[in-house]
């Protein structure tokens, strides 16, 4: 009986320490610097030794400027436990009293405390860093790994030449690194690609380039040409990268799937010159069905999003003519699928695209091939107005492959049948959901339709001209663009003016890109710059113009103006990072 009073006394006792330390966080954060003190104060009477408790204890100190108070805290505490890392906070509790001269004598004698014994860098160095205190942070781990050879803050110390802007140490300390361990390579690449997209300047990039060319020069290991493709890659210069692969392959010529995913990317980024060459070379010199396959689905996937009615056939024949060559098998299940899709929406035969699908479904499938062929079945059955039908093939998908990408773009795909449909309450629901997916593309995706729906219901409480909307989007969906012109043409002369002008003129533009009329997608998406510069659209506008000037009529002067306007007007954009880019690019910095 005695223990189970003690357990139960024992239970509230941690249930109150920690409402104390959630009450004393409450009013840290709040700025209640006063309040805080009271309560860190009585959290460490509990807990002496709990560093954060003591740390938080004396930066409230600080904040109410009782500077002597915390000096004679850090000075108690440095007698009782002898860490180095006290040092620093002393002379930092100086420092904020600006006195710097007697700050620096605890911050060298903290660096002190390293030389005579280097494991004590952890502790120091760490509170250097929360001081912002770069430059001591550094001297911390240059001394300890000058005394102890086993010591490695090779990727400490790179980021710190980073946020000390020595872009150059930066990249040699992280390069250095990345070759005597390879195991780190996708941690510092990962950095590298962070200040090259969100906060280098526009030379650092050119650095790292010329940094990774000299190494490649001076070292015939193929690290370094791996290297130079991952950097080109992250640039999307294609070409480039694909000239480090076929280096690679020539002296490695295990595997082309790299190749193979380069041309895949390639293709993701609308770099249909690129993606030809690479995949060519892979079907040139490779004999493994898989990767034949992949080539070949990729490339008749690509030749048919540009395809006009009158090669149709021709593709149909190619179609037939790679499934005779490659069987009906498991293996050849992509291209199998891709025929389905081909026949139904393009040559509009989608009993002939269904009876594919289902053969397909009738060989030796896993889950994922399985989730692959129901998914084109319920987007023919979508494509012939069978709503419900589809919906159960998606709602299957999603219960098979719970929490997965594929669960999640069924998902989606649920979402827009009943978006199509004009059921809007349920769509509305769903979109809501899928904002915050995982996948970055159908989080987007969700997000735009959440708006839309969203926006024009606030707008209109009939919802009248978004059911045209969905009735036009529904006709892009089949692939009836000519008709789904007729009827956003419609919408902008029946609601003029209305919420629904913007999106609408944002999907003609869209459309009149796809045929290639590009002067009248640009009609389009001016109308919005110049009607629904306030609005959420703007950004699509000014950007999809820009990429217009820029990528099909090569006309970069008048895209530069509508990058820069992104650049300065529009930081929350999606389209920020690579308006950005391509705006550097277009102003010729170091030679990006």
């Amino acid at each position: 009986m005695k223990k189970i009073f003690l357990y139960i006394n024992l239970f509230f006792s941690l249930i109150c320490f920690s409402q104390n330390e959630q009450l004393a966080q409450y009013y840290y954060d709040k700025g209640d610097f006063e309040k805080a003190k009271i309560s860190y104060e009585e959290l460490l009477e509990n807990l002496p030794q709990n560093t954060q408790y003591f740390l938080r204890t004396i930066d409230c100190y600080q904040q109410l400027q009782q500077f002597s108070v915390a000096e004679k805290a850090i000075l108690d505490r440095l007698d009782k436990y002898k860490q180095g890392n006290l040092l620093v906070e002393l002379g930092y509790n100086y420092q904020l009293q600006k006195n710097d001269a007697k700050a620096k004598i605890y911050y060298e004698q903290a660096l002190d405390r390293i030389k005579k014994n280097p494991n004590e860098v952890y502790g120091i160095s760490n509170s250097f860093e929360r001081k912002v205190l770069l430059e001591y942070a550094l001297k911390s781990y240059q001394t300890a790994t000058e005394l102890e050879a086993n010591f490695n803050f090779n990727y400490q110390i790179g980021l710190l030449y980073g946020q000390l802007g020595n872009q150059e140490m930066m990249i040699n300390t992280f390069l250095n690194e990345a070759y005597a361990n390879p195991q780190n390579s996708i941690q510092i690449q990962n950095q590298l690609s962070r200040f090259m997209v969100d906060e280098g300047d526009a030379n650092f990039s050119e650095i790292l380039r010329k940094a990774l060319i000299i190494r490649a020069q001076k070292n015939q290991d193929l690290f370094w040409n791996h290297y130079l493709s991952w950097f080109y890659t992250q640039q999307k210069e294609f070409e480039k990268a694909f000239i480090q692969e076929k280096a690679i392959y020539k002296r490695n010529p295990e595997s082309l799937s790299n190749i193979v995913n380069l041309g895949q990317l390639a293709i993701e980024e609308d770099n249909p010159e690129a993606a030809k060459e690479i995949l060519g070379f892979v079907l040139e010199n490779t004999k493994d069905l898989e990767l034949l396959i992949q080539a070949n689905s990729y490339l008749i996937k690509m030749k048919i999003e540009k395809a006009q009615e009158k090669e149709y056939a021709a593709i149909n024949t190619e179609l037939e003519g790679l499934l005779k060559q490659f069987e009906i098998s498991p293996f050849t299940l992509s291209l199998q699928l891709i025929q389905a899709h081909f026949v139904a929406f393009n040559l509009k035969k989608p009993e002939e695209g269904k009876a594919i699908v289902k053969k397909a479904l009738e060989l030796q499938l896993n889950d994922y091939e399985v989730a692959q062929a129901k998914m084109e079945l319920a987007d023919i059955l979508l494509y012939e107005e069978k709503f419900n039908q589809a919906l159960i093939y998606y709602s299957q998908i999603e219960l098979d492959l719970k929490n997965d990408i594929v669960a999640h773009e069924a998902s989606l795909k649920a979402a827009k049948t009943s978006y199509f449909k004009t059921d809007f309450i349920w769509a509305l629901k769903q979109f809501k959901e899928l904002k915050s997916a995982n996948t970055q593309l159908i989080a987007n995706d969700a997000l735009e339709y959440f708006l839309l729906i969203n926006d024009n219901t606030v707008a209109d409480s009939t919802q009248t001209a978004l059911k045209q909307f969905a009735k036009g989007d529904y006709l892009l969906y089949q692939n009836r663009n000519q008709e789904a012109v007729t009827q956003f043409q419609m919408i902008l002369k029946n609601y003029k003016g209305q919420e629904i002008e913007a999106v609408t003129l944002l999907r003609l533009g869209k459309i009149y890109e796809k045929l290639g009329d590009f002067t009248l997608a640009l009609s389009q998406y001016q109308a919005i710059i110049d009607k629904h510069s306030d609005g959420i659209y703007i950004d699509e506008a000014l950007f999809f113009s820009a990429e217009i000037y820029n990528k099909k009529l090569q006309q970069p002067e008048k895209a530069k103006p509508l990058y820069e306007k992104i650049i300065f007007s529009h930081e929350d954009s999606i389209y920020f990072v690579e308006a950005r880019k391509k705006f550097r690019q277009l102003r010729g910095d170091a030679n990006m």
